[in-house]
């Protein structure tokens, strides 16, 4: 049967032409960070419950911590406020002045309710809240993380298959499906990582309530199939480490 070479307006031509990889390659959003009083710095996290991180969503994912960070600092701002009025009788003893020590004694009056704050009574519960949260964030982690292992899974055959095949447009499609899905694969280990600094952050807070502190696993930077499954495969420890302690308490 002959070919017949039928011509297209250029227009209709630019439509159906095939989109080059730079084109559709997903984004690298931009880490933003707030440097607090203390000199630590809070950083911004992909939220992978929303897609594809961009600069926007980052940027919202810090402004998201700032209220809780404040509000954590009240007990904090107290206890600042308490060492002035100490240093004065102190410095004044034997007899320090009158105003120090009310200054020391309103100050004190007002820590207080803070001072409850490391026993086991307080912190169990809120340990276990956190614990639980942590896990619904890593069970999230973990189905998706699963999908994204199984596309590159398929997307390796048909990318041999291709290339055995001599289709170069196809091989040029599947690079450019593959690059994206690791690129997916690095935006949901790099969503994760926020989760360890709260582990180390409570894992003082755990061991005064006589609960052992949990480190998360680096996932690694390599996106290929094996790597990330291994990788899979340390979260899934955690998790079940983590299951425990949260159904003890």
């Amino acid at each position: 049967m002959p070919n017949i070479d039928i011509q297209i307006d250029a227009d209709l031509q630019a439509l159906m032409t095939l989109p080059t990889c730079s084109d559709i390659t997903l984004p690298q959003p931009s880490p933003v960070s707030v440097q607090l009083p203390t000199g630590a710095f809070l950083k911004s996290f992909a939220d992978i419950s929303k897609g594809i991180p961009t600069d926007c969503s980052m940027t919202f994912s810090l402004l998201v911590q700032l209220g809780p960070l404040l509000g954590s600092m009240e007990c904090i701002v107290k206890i600042l406020k308490l060492l002035k009025p100490l240093i004065d009788v102190v410095q004044g003893l034997p007899m320090p002045p009158i105003k120090a020590l009310e200054d020391f004694a309103k100050a004190a009056a007002d820590l207080a309710p803070c001072l409850l704050i490391p026993t086991p009574a307080s912190l169990i519960p809120f340990i276990r809240d956190i614990l639980s949260l942590i896990l619904k964030v890593l069970h999230c982690f973990l189905e998706q993380m699963q999908s994204v292992i199984g596309l590159l899974g398929g997307l390796q055959v048909q990318l041999s298959e291709a290339q055995a095949a001599g289709n170069t447009d196809l091989v040029s499609a599947l690079q450019c499906a593959q690059q994206n899905a690791q690129t997916t694969a690095l935006h949901l280990t790099s969503s994760i990582e926020p989760l360890g600094v709260i582990l180390d952050l409570v894992g003082p807070l755990m061991g005064i309530a006589g609960v052992q502190p949990i480190q998360l696993p680096q996932m690694g930077k390599q996106a290929d199939v094996q790597s990330l499954q291994q990788g899979l495969q340390s979260i899934k420890g955690v998790v079940t480490t983590m299951q425990s302690i949260v159904d003890s308490l």
